[in-house]
């Protein structure tokens, strides 16, 4: 039998052994599970940015007891089982791809993406932005919501145009800024210039949140050499002044 069934079938099996006779599974909810598999997901997204395969293997396996946990109570609740969740993205996955399933004929992966959106309006979904969660961070959500109107066609042309829209939020938010306008004008300016520049990183083909936690990791291992050798000195960073910080800082950037 291939390994892969059978690997799958006893994780079921294990999973059936805890929520009949460990106290803690027993106890679980669909509820009790959520903000654990968000913890779990986020671990996954940081083991991907670190590039840390063994690290990755293990989070998905995290992620893939999840997914049955979530199917056990599912099952209990004669809601759905397992079966019933392989079978429903089975059949998601051949519908939305008839050009390997079908006879429909693509030229590249933009092509792929628009006949994707184009299925799912047919499938009954009313709404283009129906389908990106509410309870996305603000980025990726602003990131979803750019990508699917493009599926539709309403996007810019050129990455000219987008990046000239970026300098046109930038001059708004700088006047608001220096004429003292009401904080929540220049919320909002800052707010349209963020959502212009996630857009101009589409066009650059940049993911806008890999970009910026791979910048905050790269902070945060400054600061802490910072940190670090500050301690060895024999120095206060409270008490340090900025350009001997500097001194560090610069350390830190030559050893990358």
């Amino acid at each position: 039998m291939d390994r892969r069934i059978t690997a799958f079938r006893q994780l079921l099996d294990i999973m059936d052994d805890l929520r009949d006779n460990c106290p803690w599974d027993k106890k679980q909810t669909l509820e009790s599970l959520r903000h654990l598999t968000i913890e779990e997901t986020y671990e996954l997204a940081d083991a991907i940015l670190d590039n840390d395969l063994d690290e990755v293997k293990k989070e998905l396996g995290d992620l893939m007891l999840h997914i049955v946990f979530y199917a056990k109570i599912g099952q209990e609740q004669r809601a759905f089982d397992i079966a019933d969740v392989l079978e429903g993205i089975n059949q998601k996955l051949i519908n939305r791809h008839p050009h390997i399933y079908g006879d429909v004929k693509v030229k590249n992966d933009e092509e792929v993406k628009e006949n994707w959106e184009k299925i799912k309006m047919k499938e009954g979904r009313k709404k283009v932005l129906s389908g990106v969660p509410r309870s996305l961070p603000a980025m990726i959500k602003a990131y979803r919501i750019q990508d699917k109107v493009k599926g539709v066609g309403f996007d810019w042309e050129k990455p000219n145009q987008v990046w000239d829209k970026v300098s046109e939020e930038l001059r708004e938010l700088r006047v608001e800024v220096e004429s003292g306008a009401d904080p929540k004008k220049i919320e909002q300016e800052f707010g349209d210039l963020l959502f212009a520049l996630i857009n101009y990183a589409r066009f650059i083909n940049v993911n806008p949140e890999s970009a910026l936690e791979r910048t905050n990791k790269k902070f945060v291992k400054r600061f802490e050499y910072l940190e670090a050798h500050a301690r060895e000195s024999g120095k206060d960073l409270r008490k340090m002044s900025l350009k001997e910080m500097d001194v560090f800082w610069d350390e830190a950037k030559k050893l990358e």
